[in-house]
């Protein structure tokens, strides 16, 4: 059921250090989401160092990306509420095309993109209203020229396959299970910070928008506890070992303890896929969280060259770690790189 949650706007001042834990979470998720940007989708970790070497900092992406299979990707448009892909139509089917061939160094993919639809209408309507972060995706992926990203990913594809079908936008999502639901939940989780079952709550229903189904809220609701206990000053690494010990979340019964001391393309690829399924993206995340929680840089450039969804999986662990941590701790080159950063959240008051 579509919510809208409504409430007044709190000042909260620039040197606090929440206010720098709520920036680096926004700012985390698009420097993981934009570093990855250019080598998405490489599951071949060995094209990718041949094309890119390794990736340190933010990068174009060039054609023809060697390890593509977007050519296996198709979509037809019922009628014309559901075109999103307008003039990228032309390059799907093709061979050795890259997802992201027409973005920059240091801008990000669309997922993150539509995050800042959903900043906007909460800053705007100081709520989190799920018809009208609706009504601005919908003119926005229907009309051209929006933005410049080859690859829309199925998600999106179900949903305006649906609604150019007439079903009601609350029931246009397909049940999913791809990691990249998760990056939409990054920011009303920080909006709502200080009311945690309102952001639960507000978060969840984001979530079932696009990416219903039982698999997508197990993953959310573990990514939602994650940031709202680092929001409330618990260390990054115990707020996880707490939740492994206690085993209250199905992605967590792994060994991740003895996982840690492994290097990390024998852990993420051989344990875990490099996939976008959940049920391994998830747990790659929070190994790379445990291993290099005091240590964003490192964690990130390590997700960017582990290859496969790394800008989907980057977005989550770099908003998890900037949380942790407040923006301070990523480089400067990388905040001040980034092409078009999200805006500030206006934070609701809890009183």
């Amino acid at each position: 059921m579509v919510i809208t949650l409504v409430m007044l706007h709190a000042t909260i001042d620039k040197d606090d250090k929440m206010y720098s834990k709520l920036k680096g979470t926004i700012y985390g998720l698009c420097i993981g989401d934009a570093l990855a940007m250019p080598v998405h989708w490489y599951y071949n970790r060995q094209a990718l160092e041949a094309d890119y070497g390794r990736v340190t900092d933010y990068l174009p992406p060039r054609n023809p990306h060697s390890d593509s299979i977007l050519w296996r990707s198709n979509y037809r448009a019922p009628n014309s509420k559901g075109e999103i892909l307008h003039d990228q139509a032309q390059y799907w089917g093709q061979r050795g095309i890259h997802y992201h061939q027409f973005l920059t160094a240091g801008e990000n993919t669309l997922n993150v993109k539509i995050c800042r639809l959903l900043i906007e209408s909460m800053n705007q309507t100081g709520a989190y209203d799920a018809d009208d972060f609706v009504r601005r995706y919908i003119e926005f992926m229907t009309t051209p020229g929006n933005h410049q990203d080859t690859y829309i990913e199925e998600c999106h594809r179900n949903f305006f396959a649906n609604y150019a079908s007439g079903r009601p936008t609350h029931k246009c999502g397909v049940q999913e299970k791809h990691i990249g639901g998760l990056v939409g939940i990054l920011p009303v989780v920080a909006f709502y910070f200080n009311r945690p079952d309102k952001a639960r709550e507000a978060a969840l229903a984001h979530l079932a928008l696009t990416h219903p189904g039982r698999k997508m809220e197990t993953a959310g609701s573990l990514v939602i506890d994650l940031l709202l206990e680092v929001f409330n000053g618990i260390p990054l690494k115990k707020a996880i070992v707490a939740k492994i010990e206690a085993q209250t979340n199905p992605f967590l019964g792994h060994p991740f303890g003895k996982l840690l001391s492994q290097p990390d393309d024998w852990v993420i690829g051989p344990r875990f896929s490099t996939a976008c399924y959940v049920e391994d993206s998830v747990p790659a995340v929070v190994y790379l969280a445990l291993k290099y929680h005091d240590d964003p840089q490192t964690a990130l450039i390590a997700n960017t060259n582990l290859g496969g969804d790394n800008a989907a999986r980057g977005a989550v662990l770099g908003a998890l770690l900037g949380a942790s941590h407040g923006i301070e701790k990523f480089p400067d080159r990388w905040v001040q790189g980034l092409l078009e950063p999200l805006p500030d959240l206006n934070i609701p008051d809890c009183s």
